[in-house]
């Protein structure tokens, strides 16, 4: 694995400077983009240190708190695009994520890795994270849609339909996409690691499967879920 130094990170930036003068130009002002860099750098930086000490810690306790706030922020992140009050749907954003989610995690680390211990930190935050954000994004991307559809006086299991199809799309297409497009986080870290490029491929293999089948029975619980509450919004939408 290549060792990189604070130089090396500043090379890195050469480019991004490059883009932000671009941006600067372009639009008259890069405070956005300025700040997603420097959040960016300040949440990578601080994450860092935080997985050290959990990472040295080893704790079953620790890790399931850590899971715990994951799982718990993911869901609440999800409902960011859905056009209703965040704390009413949470408990079904919770749920959602976690069924999908949680199903997965234990199946992978427990049937598939055999990680020893099953709280092994190294391997379980890594996969809850790629887990629980992608099962987030497509809850997300799910929930506008529904009540979109909706809106729109669609009935609802025609308007379940598409918000669940849109929401499959971008997992989907980057099932399409691995290998040919794009060599993903994963296999990538394995190569440069040192890996078998066989090896690597079957880890991707199995996080693929993982991301879209968390993604899917998240969306799926989600949408089951919240029937009757988005049916009863959008009638009180309707009456307005």
């Amino acid at each position: 694995m290549y060792a990189i130094t604070l130089v090396d990170i500043a090379v890195a930036f050469i480019p991004v400077l490059a883009t932000l003068v671009i941006i600067f130009y372009w639009s008259s002002s890069i405070r956005n983009a300025s700040f997603a860099i420097l959040r960016m750098l300040i949440q990578l930086m601080l994450i860092g240190y935080a997985l050290e000490f959990i990472f040295n810690a080893n704790n079953p306790w620790i890790i399931l708190a850590v899971l715990s706030f994951m799982l718990t922020a993911a869901s609440w992140i999800a409902l960011g695009a859905v056009p209703v009050e965040r704390s009413t749907l949470l408990a079904y954003s919770l749920i959602a994520i976690a069924g999908g989610g949680i199903i997965n995690l234990v199946l992978i680390t427990q049937a598939v890795l055999h990680v020893t211990p099953w709280y092994q930190p190294a391997v379980m935050i890594p996969l809850a994270g790629m887990i629980f954000s992608n099962s987030m994004n497509s809850v997300s991307l799910a929930g506008e849609r529904l009540y979109s559809e909706l809106s729109h006086h669609n009935d609802y299991a025609r308007a379940r339909n598409t918000a669940f199809q849109a929401a499959m799309i971008p997992i989907t297409n980057s099932l399409f996409a691995v290998g040919l497009v794009s060599l993903p986080g994963m296999m990538t870290g394995q190569i440069l690691a040192g890996t078998s490029p066989l090896i690597a491929a079957r880890y991707q293999i199995i996080v693929m499967c993982m991301i879209f089948s968390s993604a899917g029975i998240s969306t799926a619980i989600f949408l089951w879920l919240i029937h009757g509450r988005s049916m009863r919004q959008a009638a009180s939408s309707d009456a307005e």
